[in-house]
């Protein structure tokens, strides 16, 4: 998704900027590839910078309710110090390192509902103006598609994905937000939970995977960590290990001392998530129409983007 806008700020017979970005993607803490095409004015103009800011669309709970909004979580400058002629077209290519933390936005070309993208800032002369916005996609790091593949095949379903902002005390969370998927519970874990919430915080070394259980009973939540490297994604037994984690999990009296931050409470073998999201669903092991669960992530992109640009305006 790309748009074309004038620089307001240079009033009529300013540059233009499109970015567009690599089509395949890419993953948490690795590089984002694309180009930012100019095109001159009806004056020659000097580009002091093009900056790239990664932004998202959030939810915070506070005293008075639940409310969305968008934040800028890096900024990464790609270009400048050059003149652009009257009329002149060029491009500009850049690679750039996503940040680890940067939440998954699909899963074997299925969206998971989370909104990110990336805003072009072009500073021409002394005046600042935002290009163009466009979607970002991000696929998951080997380890957390096979965490999620684990749920899928030990029978927990897809409901939904969000972005939380709040910290993760006891974690090495950098960003101001994190990630929640959630799912509903397995048949075999259908009588100890109400649903399951897994955060991923990345970093170069492994993957801090969090894993939080709304208790049936009643009480506080139970929360696990559990720390994985990167070079594990392709020699563990992931069933077995993730069941483990679920087993002790189910069966603490939920007392560890990792807790969210800004929220407002404090081997059954299935199809596997891959499996399911091939045939067509949106879900891990659970028949949710993937058309319905699509349909409104086009919605939300293209309120989002056209959000940001009346506010712009």
């Amino acid at each position: 998704m790309v748009f074309k806008r004038l620089l307001g700020s240079l009033g009529v017979g300013g540059p233009t900027v499109d970015t567009v970005l690599d089509p395949a993607g890419a993953v948490p803490g690795g590089s984002l590839t694309g180009e930012v095409r100019l095109t001159g004015g009806r004056a020659d103009f000097d580009i002091e910078h093009i900056t790239l800011e990664l932004v998202a669309r959030i939810e915070a709970e506070t005293d008075d309710g639940e409310h969305d909004g968008t934040v800028v979580f890096e900024r990464l400058t790609v270009g400048g110090g050059f003149r652009l002629r009257e009329g002149e077209r060029r491009s500009v290519p850049f690679a750039v390192a996503l940040p680890w933390e940067t939440p998954v936005t699909e899963l074997h070309g299925q969206p998971l509902g989370i909104v990110l993208g990336v805003r072009t800032e072009l500073a021409v002369a002394g005046a600042k103006d935002k290009g163009d916005l466009d979607a970002l996609t991000v696929r998951p790091l080997p380890v957390q598609e096979a965490v999620l593949e684990a749920l899928g095949q030990l029978g927990f379903g897809f409901k939904s994905a969000d972005l939380e902002y709040g910290h993760i005390t006891g974690t090495g969370q950098r960003l101001p937000f994190y990630q929640e998927i959630e799912l509903s519970p397995a048949p075999r874990y259908g009588h100890l939970a109400k649903e399951i919430e897994v955060t991923f915080l990345a970093g170069p070394d492994g993957v801090e995977v969090v894993i939080e259980a709304d208790k049936r009973g009643g009480g506080h939540d139970a929360l696990g960590r559990h720390t994985v490297r990167h070079d594990q994604a392709g020699h563990t037994d992931w069933n077995t290990e993730v069941d483990s984690w679920l087993q002790s999990l189910l069966a603490s009296r939920g007392d560890v001392p990792t807790h969210k931050d800004g929220e407002g409470h404090h081997g059954r073998s299935g199809p596997g998530m891959g499996t399911a999201i091939a045939a067509g669903a949106a879900g891990l092991a659970v028949g949710v129409v993937g058309g319905m669960v699509a349909a409104e992530v086009v919605d939300e992109v293209g309120d989002f983007f056209e959000d940001d640009e009346d506010d712009e305006e």
